[in-house]
């Protein structure tokens, strides 16, 4: 019995370790697993001019973008060579484009503001093609994502007639953006008076695999969620500022279906670094504050860095651009140039693109 008893304590006492290492691996991703650490940040400046440029997504091999007077163009990473478009409506309407969306075959860029206007563009024959266009005081489009050539979905700031049917606005289309159906309210959340959404840098949007989450912000800063490419809805609640127009989650990104990150806060106070980012390691159920009080102030955008198995963290904004090899903990400021949006194809390059520019950029390390 006595050797017995031992066989059975030393069992327990493995089992409980690897009980410990399984929980370490499950709910932490810790930097043990990270690559050197970012020192600093290498930016080369390919595009100066008079446009915003807040829409930015890798596909097809490029860097596709769209920004403001009807501009688009695409990037070749591997020679830094671009090509540029615009496309004219009339002499009086600027045409923001503010949401992308890159596909095997194809290129959709929408515009914010009304009319909203979705184009689409072949990358074979690089033909353009409008999709969309409507109009009416309350089209505001905010965020576009397709999981592939014919579904896709857009998110925009609140429409309907009076409370009752009044709503967050989600379309979607299954045949390549040639029809779209928007959702009838009572099949998402109840809305929230003076809730709308960001079309800060097409980021308070992402999907991944079948999953859907939507961020908002005004009076109430909210994650809305989908597991079924947006037939059903839930909402979740958020630990960021909200309550004024210009407070919220600007900007989203999931690594995986558990483990995602939100970050915004008040537009009108650029510096204030509380309550303004937040992670979740059950799929937005719950969120957790992330150094409130420390790092970076209100950014327009967050993203996983690649390869770095869920441990590093990219936030741009206005104020700068901040790294953190530890899912948020701690930041490190790598430069005060100011960017609206980031997009990156492997764990040390990318490109940014903001207020009259889009520059290349490397993340250098230890």
């Amino acid at each position: 019995m006595k050797y017995f008893s031992t066989i059975i304590a030393l069992i327990f006492i493995v089992s409980l370790l690897g009980c410990k290492q399984n929980m370490k691996d499950e709910n932490s991703i810790t930097s043990e697993n990270s690559i050197e650490a970012v020192t600093t940040i290498e930016i080369n400046n390919l595009v100066t001019d008079s446009i915003s440029i807040r829409a930015l997504e890798y596909g097809d091999g490029k860097y596709w973008y769209g920004g403001s007077k009807g501009n688009y163009g695409s990037i070749d990473p591997k020679d830094l060579s671009i090509d540029k478009g615009i496309i004219k409506v009339n002499d009086s309407l600027d045409v923001q484009f503010r949401s992308i969306a890159v596909t095997n075959q194809y290129t959709y860029i929408l515009s914010a503001g009304s009319p909203a206007l979705l184009y689409r563009i072949t990358h074979a024959n690089d033909n353009i093609e409008l999709l969309l266009s409507q109009s009416g005081d309350d089209v505001f489009y905010d965020s576009m994502k397709f999981w592939d050539d014919e579904e896709g979905i857009i998110m925009g700031d609140p429409q309907g007639e009076d409370e009752f049917d009044r709503c967050i606005a989600i379309l979607k289309t299954e045949n390549g953006g040639k029809e779209f159906g928007q959702l009838d309210c009572f099949k998402l959340p109840d809305y929230i008076d003076g809730e709308a959404g960001f079309a800060a840098s097409n980021s308070n949007m992402k999907i991944l695999n079948d999953h859907v989450w939507i961020a908002t912000g005004g009076k109430a800063a909210r994650v809305l969620y989908s597991y079924d490419r947006g037939v059903n809805w839930e909402e979740y609640q958020t630990p960021i500022i909200a309550g004024s127009q210009m407070t919220g989650i600007f900007a989203m990104d999931f690594y995986d279906e558990k483990t995602g990150v939100i970050i915004g806060g008040d537009w009108e106070n650029p510096e204030d670094n509380k309550y303004n980012k937040a992670i979740t390691k059950n799929g937005g159920r719950s969120w957790k504050l992330l150094s409130s009080g420390d790092g970076p102030g209100y950014c327009s955008d967050i993203q996983f860095v690649p390869n770095t198995q869920g441990n590093e963290l990219l936030a741009t904004g206005s104020q700068g651009i901040w790294w953190s090899g530890d899912q948020g903990t701690t930041w490190r400021k790598l430069t005060n140039d100011g960017y609206y949006t980031a997009s990156m194809i492997n764990q040390n390059e990318g490109m940014l693109a903001g207020n009259g520019k889009i520059s290349s950029f490397k993340l250098e390390r230890e």
